[in-house]
């Protein structure tokens, strides 16, 4: 059963009289609690494929199934229930709210998307902190943290709605190679403990090996697959 299923997704963007298609009829499958990546250098089409994906954007054709959900035809307030519901999302420049701690960047989303009881919320957000190793750090606010902390902290608040889905662009993109790996591999742990599935785009080749499962992408087609056994299609 698969988590996520696109069939000849196509994408076009219109700039006055010029079309660019982004996206060249792509197709694949992604299972629950995979961890995936889509690569290709800028302007592949990665970025555009995680917004798809994630209900920020849609295809000019094609189908495109997520969660069991056909989120093409979503308008844009079920979208936007949608995502709150069932995807998490993680940016290469955090994105954290720099008036709020730690704790409260985290809690952030179960107060703006869910409601959640106080009880409950509190629990999530402390087992969260635990898990990422920021529990020492809750009550420091954005600017007083380093950038692999920050991450940290993007991760916990990825997870904290329980989503299915994670959808990470550049995640590593501001890190030194060693911070970056150690976020890769917080992630996996992540996977592993929540059974979420993990999707992110790069093109840092050091980091690239991490994943289980790279989609290359090239000028808008994938050009392959190839698993952590070294098994390559297309």
């Amino acid at each position: 059963m698969s988590l996520i299923s696109a069939d000849n997704i196509q994408k076009d963007y219109k700039t006055g009289e010029v079309t660019v298609r982004a996206l060249k009829g792509v197709s694949f499958e992604i299972a629950p609690a995979s961890f995936v990546s889509f690569v290709g250098p800028s302007g592949s089409g990665k970025t555009t494929l995680l917004n798809l994906i994630g209900c920020l954007d849609k295809p000019s054709s094609g189908k495109l199934t997520v969660a069991d959900t056909d989120v093409i035809h979503l308008d844009r307030k079920q979208s936007a229930s949608f995502r709150g519901s069932n995807i998490g999302f993680i940016f290469q420049d955090f994105n954290l709210i720099p008036v709020l701690t730690v704790y409260e960047n985290i809690e952030y989303p179960l107060l703006m998307v869910q409601s959640v009881p106080a009880g409950e919320r509190e629990k999530r957000v402390a087992a969260l902190l635990e898990a990422v190793g920021m529990i020492d750090q809750k009550n420091k606010y954005p600017d007083q943290i380093s950038g692999g902390q920050k991450q940290r902290v993007a991760v916990a608040r990825a997870l904290v709605t329980n989503p299915k889905l994670v959808l990470a662009d550049e995640p590593t993109a501001n890190l030194d190679h060693k911070t970056a790996y150690m976020v890769i591999e917080l992630m996996k742990k992540m996977r592993d403990e929540f059974k979420t599935t993990f999707i992110f785009s790069t093109h840092d080749q050091k980091i690239v090996g991490e994943a289980e499962i790279i989609y290359m992408l090239e000028d808008g087609e994938l050009k392959g697959m190839e698993t952590k056994g070294g098994k390559k299609n297309g």
